[in-house]
């Protein structure tokens, strides 16, 4: 029997229901920290999941609006805009902290408040709510990419990813914290783009040669801006992921502006932006799809601090 870990998961979208409910099902210790009328749904009807990988099943974690004692760790799965409001719920010092949040410039938000014992993290999932209390996963692939710099936190960190492999969700414990972000944020970045510019899902992109060369235009525009970042990211590794993806994955980002919400393009096409500003560089397709996201989303163009 391995000891069961408390883990607090902030946030219960797609990703945090997800994550809450395969650790609960797994044995876990889980504590949902939501606004209260998720927390109340969640108490009255659990989180049923209906995932590509695990199956359909329905779980019960505990709830609270706020997270008041220290927990083994804390998951941080809010969308960009809500992270600051939701981690004044948080009032307790969890021993470590993973925010598996999309984009990067989160990062320094959750580092401001817990320094070192928040980590570096990204998880490659499709998943989305159908209610408050209801996930569908539609694809196979998961995978929770982890790293830190700081040696102290390794232990905890390598406990951590053995939970979740347990609980059937991969986990890799990388050397490097650029890597665990960039891997992922190079191809999230050119689909959630091309997906919310042309309104279209991967096949069509993939296969309609003008767009393929964009598609193939941000995945290279991306991976100069990670390698400068101090990630080893290979545009031809990062296409092939693309080319073995199932023809109708779409992308967060395009399904927030078909459901009239506010996509998270600041988020990930901002922090690839600004990154490439630090690094000088610049990155002419992304900025251009960039900004016709923006125009069909009735949103701002990101701020990416370009002269």
């Amino acid at each position: 029997m391995h000891p069961h870990h408390e883990i607090a998961v902030l946030g219960a979208g797609g990703v945090g229901a997800f994550l809450a409910a395969a650790l609960a099902r797994a044995g876990e210790d889980v504590l949902v920290i939501a606004r209260e009328p998720t927390a109340a749904a969640i108490n009255r009807h659990g989180i049923e999941v209906d995932s590509a990988r695990l199956g359909r099943f329905l779980t019960q974690p505990k709830t609270a609006t706020r997270l008041e004692q220290p927990t083994d760790a804390l998951i941080v799965a809010t969308k960009a805009k809500d992270l600051s409001p939701a981690l004044e719920r948080i009032q307790a010092e969890p021993a470590l902290v993973v925010p598996l949040l999309n984009g990067l410039d989160h990062l320094t938000i959750v580092r401001e408040r817990f320094g070192p014992r928040a980590v570096a993290g990204s998880i490659r999932i499709e998943a989305y709510r159908t209610s408050p209390t209801t996930v569908k996963q539609t694809s196979l692939f998961l995978r929770v990419d982890l790293a830190t710099e700081n040696h102290r936190m390794r232990p905890a960190l390598d406990a951590f990813a053995e939970t979740l492999d347990r609980a059937g969700v991969p986990a890799r414990v990388m050397a490097s914290e650029a890597q665990a972000m960039w891997g992922k944020l190079v191809r999230l970045n050119a689909l959630a783009l091309m997906s919310s510019a042309y309104d279209l899902p991967l096949g069509p992109i993939r296969s309609t040669p003008e767009l393929r060369d964009q598609l193939q235009a941000c995945v290279e525009e991306g991976a100069a801006v990670a390698n400068a970042d101090g990630a080893r990211v290979d545009p031809a590794d990062t296409m092939g992921e693309l080319d073995d993806a199932h023809d109708t994955l779409g992308s967060s980002m395009q399904r927030d502006i078909a459901a009239g919400m506010e996509p998270e393009l600041d988020a990930i096409a901002g922090s690839v932006l600004r990154a490439a500003a630090r690094h000088g560089l610049r990155c002419p397709t992304i900025e251009r799809l960039a900004a016709r996201v923006a125009e069909r989303s009735g949103v701002p163009v990101p701020a990416a601090a370009l002269g």
